[in-house]
């Protein structure tokens, strides 16, 4: 038994924020099933390489998950969909507020084909507002929330702003869209009524940024304070011979052993720099573990993966895929003591489910498929 083996998530969500909500859904056993028009999500072809066919992040957020190739436009294709949704507990789309309406696919009348359904409807900016109808991409809302001039600010506050690394303007409110569709399932189950969840990406990383608080209470930006109340600790980005570590100096029990061990009365970390520069980078992480100083190396990706700790915690596995082949992926990270581990499997080719989910689910016949397949409603990638 897995925690939401009874849920079945309808997924017609694209690019990074949606099919992360999604990929967590999956992880904890819920039956997503992924709408992909007939000619493919657009996030298969990404800017690089593409294994198998598909981009190599449609790869990572794609697992466990089942793909129905349908065009939604055709009128054949709209029924296959309705008829999907009375079958189904969440509905998760992340479009441009106004194109479900247009497909007249919206929430009222969704609800009025199953009154029970809980519909997710992910975008930048959320369904009302001054900047409603915006596009918008991970990076709009770090910058708009205020974490690309602070991530700027970490480095010099009189020089440019930076942007954050890995989209995490999309992995954030991802994880915030799936948290509450959790909390809408539990909900239904006191209740029995479904209900609508308007996400946005500015709302959840405002949400995610502390700093508003600390300037709303001060009147002082990060910097400002950093300046104005420069700490004791020595934590920081610390050069050895071979490499880098993190050195995260804010425990007082370990700057006290760390001062015993140098025999100084203060530590600053222009000492820590001067004495890890002659150290490689494993010595120094050794060093300072030893004395209970959190510490990190810093690795490039491709040092991740083959980290003893990470590795025993069972963090990487192999996954086969019909056209890319073997590769290695990341695991599902949370161990429960008392549920079924997750297994996660390789994203699947456009429209490879389309006869599972017709024939088995909705209860179309083989004929009827071929029929739909000649006339373009649905695409199965062979």
């Amino acid at each position: 038994m897995r925690i939401l083996d009874d849920i079945r998530v309808v997924d017609l969500t694209d690019h990074w924020f949606g099919p992360w909500c999604t990929l967590l859904l999956s992880d904890l056993g819920a039956e997503v099933i992924k709408i992909e028009p007939t000619w493919g999500a657009t996030a298969r072809i990404g800017g690089g390489p593409r294994p198998g066919g598909s981009d190599p992040v449609f790869h990572y957020l794609n697992m466990n998950k089942k793909s129905l190739s349908v065009n939604l436009k055709a009128e054949q294709g709209r029924v296959i969909f309705l008829k999907l949704v009375e079958k189904s507990d969440v509905v998760v789309q992340n479009f441009i507020p106004g194109v479900m309406e247009r497909l007249n696919l919206s929430y009222d009348f969704l609800r009025e084909v199953n009154p029970r359904i809980i519909y997710a409807a992910l975008s930048g900016f959320g369904q009302y507002g001054p900047y409603m109808t915006r596009a918008s991409f991970d990076v709009v809302a770090e910058a708009m929330s205020g974490h690309t001039r602070l991530t700027g600010d970490l480095v010099d506050p009189k020089g440019p702003p930076l942007n954050m690394a890995m989209s995490y303007g999309d992995l954030g409110p991802g994880t915030m869209a799936a948290y509450c569709i959790l909390g809408a399932i539990r909900n239904r189950d006191r209740t029995g009524e479904g209900q609508m969840l308007d996400v946005a990406q500015a709302d959840c990383m405002t949400a995610l940024n502390p700093a508003i608080t600390e300037y709303s209470m001060t009147g002082l930006l990060p910097w400002q304070i950093r300046e104005m109340y420069p700490m004791t600790h020595i934590s920081g980005i610390v050069e050895a011979k071979d490499g880098y570590i993190q050195v995260a100096g804010y425990r007082p029990k370990a700057l006290d052993a760390l001062k015993e061990r140098l025999g100084l009365d203060e530590v600053t970390i222009e000492v820590v720099r001067d004495m890890v520069r002659n150290m490689t980078r494993d010595e120094a992480v050794r060093y300072f573990v030893e004395i209970g100083m959190p510490v990190a190396p810093i690795y490039q990706v491709n040092e991740c993966i083959e980290d003893p700790h990470l590795k025993e915690r069972g963090m990487f596995f192999h996954v086969e895929h019909p056209k890319a082949g073997r590769y290695r992926t990341v695991s599902f990270p949370v161990k429960f003591s008392e549920t079924l581990p997750v297994e996660r499997s390789a994203a699947p080719l456009l429209g490879q489910h389309n006869r599972e989910v017709l024939v088995g689910l909705l209860g179309y016949d083989g004929g009827r498929i071929e029929e739909l397949e000649k006339g373009g409603v649905i695409y199965t990638d062979r």
